[in-house]
């Protein structure tokens, strides 16, 4: 690990000021200081975020809710109006990690956290997330857990996160400061598809802080589910998961979110597949004809071709549990 010096700002004015290129804000740091471990990521300042006042949970006066960046992913989760009106995002948040890691993980640090993919990790291999322009070795080399949806030739890894599924489909938005003021970004803003800048994980410019992340008042709590399909029952990140909410009149669909997980460089989302389920009966066809669009396009490697298959079961069963009110 190299040598780098430390701040611990006070407000978040202060935070931003202190902000260099090659710095770092830190709050949990459950995957930053794994990154600085493998000289993945090598700041020359970490800039301690944990004192600043953005750990509160609250209602908007529009009736949904506004969440600190500082909130744990622990007490996010158990919140009494997170397990109320959003269990959607409540059952995302326990799929992921361990009770240990939910303790520590930020709002705000979950959102920026980057691939897991072998080989970004790996330094001795090239990497053009890591060092662009030395090439994706994850293309010829062990890419079951990698993209099927929205890659490139530069990258194509996967979007690790749980929490920002759920974020996805109840289309939250993403409260951030910076030198050039505030400003509020969709989640479906907020990541980037790999393309030529496979580097560039989100729409952040440098310096700027998530202070909080926003959820509009329609929760869609009747009907949701997240279903979370991976190697092992825990401690695994996806090979596929589904965010999958309902509106529902009786057995017909009024209104439907659909965000996929473990797929794509960000959380995949395509309104073309939620507005073919509106006016249908909630049934195995209606939810099979989602998914063929959902997954349109997707193309696989040597070693996942079978996550598109998984993933279209996927979408049926969510959506299938979803429109029961049965959350997994």
């Amino acid at each position: 690990m190299n040598p780098f010096s430390y701040a611990r700002p006070s407000s978040v004015e202060e935070a931003i000021g202190q902000f260099r290129p090659d710095s770092r804000y830190i709050a949990g740091g459950t995957n930053l200081l794994d990154l600085m471990k493998e000289n993945v990521t090598r700041p020359s300042q970490l800039i301690d975020i944990t004192q600043l006042p953005l750990a509160d949970i609250e209602e908007t006066p529009e009736g949904g809710l506004r969440i600190g960046a500082l909130v744990s992913n622990a007490d996010l989760a158990w919140h009494p109006l997170v397990e109320a009106r959003y269990p959607l995002l409540s059952q995302a948040i326990l799929a992921g990690a361990s009770p240990q890691l939910r303790n520590m993980a930020t709002t705000g640090g979950n959102l920026l956290q980057r691939t897991r993919c072998y080989y970004f990790y790996d330094a001795t291999t090239p990497c053009n997330k890591r060092e662009p322009g030395t090439g994706c070795s994850a293309r010829d080399g062990l890419n079951r857990i990698h993209a099927i949806l929205g890659h490139s030739d530069a990258c194509i890894a996967v979007h690790p996160s749980d929490m920002c599924v759920a974020m996805a489909a109840l289309e939250a938005v993403v409260h951030v400061q910076g030198q050039r003021g505030e400003r509020r970004i969709p989640m479906a803003d907020f990541h980037r598809l790999p393309g030529h800048a496979p580097e560039q994980d989100n729409t952040l410019v440098d310096g700027e802080l998530i202070t909080a992340v926003e959820l509009p008042p329609q929760d869609f709590s009747a009907h949701s589910s997240y279903l979370k399909l991976r190697d092992r029952a825990s401690y695994a990140f996806a090979l596929v998961s589904v965010a999958a909410a309902l509106e529902m009149d009786g057995d017909s669909i009024r209104g439907a979110r659909i965000a996929m997980g473990g797929v794509a460089h960000k959380p995949w989302r395509k309104k073309e597949a939620e507005a073919a389920l509106v006016g249908k009966t909630a049934d195995e066809a209606a939810f099979s004809a989602a998914a063929d669009i959902l997954l349109e396009g997707a193309s696989a490697f040597e070693h996942n071709a079978f996550k598109i298959e998984l993933g279209h079961r996927a979408i049926v069963r969510a959506l299938t549990d979803a429109a029961k009110g049965a959350a997994q």
